[in-house]
């Protein structure tokens, strides 16, 4: 199957507003589990999950951390502009840019930028826990699918981290339609946040618990991290008739020399990758290691994954092991012991997995990217899937429950 000519059309489903969960459940891993193996469905909740990974398993996690990136302005007149910070405008390694003080350039969403205009500046007063904080904001430049906005304040002491944390909120996603809470400050944020840097959480890990941690290491279940900042192209639709037409977001990531080691030896199929980020970024891996394998001198710059990657190099004979180490060797030669890179992979149907061997994730939105990676996984099984859950009463989307999806 040719990706770019799958019909988004035909990965829909009717999804009732009122399965969406508003709300977590009071106990993170109470949350209901499905089970989806060897073609059978079952249930369990996300307590109980290790009870469901063979002994030996390595469960990978993206230890990212979610932004208070949603910035409230009033301008003199009494109009409000909302500013919704992406990305940094420059700088790849997000946790590093976050670091920066006096001011920062961002990428940016803008809600009311009709009334805003080239070069006015707004302006906001916080009272914060140690500082009352001055930030302004100036209106740089509109992209086709961002806007450009210097972001600066006092203290410049601070650094821009500090600043969001007393001057932002936590951007819940569009379909969860209330303000953030202080509730949402906690479980908007899975128990292993550290390195911030995402516009949305990578929900499939807000189920996991202390209790569900040690669960893992008593039965010799292994686990790692990567960081995958995810970012608001993950509630992008897709709005084109077919795949071929359509721009799949590009996400940073990060990754040690020490999880590759640990892939390179786990078991074929026992590694578990907890949520759709998660996946993404194991996958790619392996596509960063066959272009390395094409060419032993790639640059730093030519080591991203674009959307169509897996398919041309889909000829290229190299197995898991040996594109791994393609990888971990050209660390080391490069002496790099921590590798930044951002993915745009795209997976469908008809995609051929390398490194995955089960998949931790929420019930995704019709006719998304992230549905599609069900379908890549279980096949036509994923409307089975998904009719067992509506009809059961699970609940759907961030804060609902999820899946444990076995590949065939």
């Amino acid at each position: 199957m040719d990706p770019k000519n799958i019909h988004i059309r035909d990965y829909s489903y009717t999804l009732p507003e009122d399965r969406i969960a508003w709300f977590p459940l009071e106990k993170r891993d109470a949350s209901r589990l499905l089970i989806y193996k060897d073609g059978k469905i079952s249930e369990d909740i996300y307590h109980n999950l290790a009870d469901h990974l063979p002994e030996g398993s390595l469960v990978i996690f993206n230890n990212t951390k979610v932004l208070e990136a949603r910035i409230l302005f009033r301008k003199p007149t009494g109009g409000t502009i909302e500013i919704f910070c992406l990305e940094p405008q420059s700088q790849p390694d997000i946790t590093t840019a976050m670091q920066h003080k006096e001011k920062v350039f961002w990428k940016c969403l803008i809600g009311g930028a009709s009334k805003w205009k080239p070069g006015q500046v707004l302006q906001k007063k916080i009272n914060g826990a140690q500082n009352t904080i001055s930030l302004e904001a100036r209106y740089i430049e509109k992209k086709s699918d961002h806007f450009i906005i210097e972001l600066s304040w006092t203290p410049a002491t601070l650094s821009f981290a500090e600043v969001l944390h007393e001057a932002g909120a936590i951007p819940l996603p569009p379909y969860i339609k209330r303000e953030a809470d202080r509730q949402d400050e906690e479980r908007y944020q899975t128990i292993y946040a550290r390195h911030l840097g995402s516009v949305a959480a990578p929900t499939a890990g807000l189920h996991f618990t202390d209790a569900v941690m040690n669960n893992l290491v008593t039965k010799n279940i292994t686990h790692d991290f990567v960081t995958l900042h995810v970012g608001a192209g993950t509630f992008k639709p897709v709005k084109t008739e077919t795949l071929a037409d359509h721009e799949m977001h590009a996400e940073f990531f990060q990754v040690n020399r020490e999880l590759i080691r640990q892939l390179i030896e786990v078991e074929n199929r026992k590694t578990v990758a907890v949520g759709t980020t998660t996946l993404r970024t194991l996958e790619s891996l392996y596509w960063l290691g066959v272009k390395i394998f094409k060419n032993k001198n790639i640059g730093f710059d030519e080591l991203v994954i674009e959307q169509w990657d897996a398919w041309e190099l889909n000829n290229i004979a190299i197995t898991v092991t040996d594109s791994l180490k393609c990888l971990l060797n050209w660390m080391e030669i490069n002496e790099i012991e921590k590798f930044y890179s951002k993915t745009q992979l795209l997976i469908t149907p008809g995609y051929s997995f390398k490194i995955a061997g089960a998949l931790v994730t929420n019930f995704h939105q019709p006719q998304s990217t992230l549905l599609l990676i069900v379908a890549a996984i279980a096949g036509d099984d994923w409307k089975r899937i998904y009719d067992y859950a509506l009809e059961n009463d699970f609940r759907f989307l961030s804060y609902g429950d999820g899946c444990l999806l076995w590949l065939k």
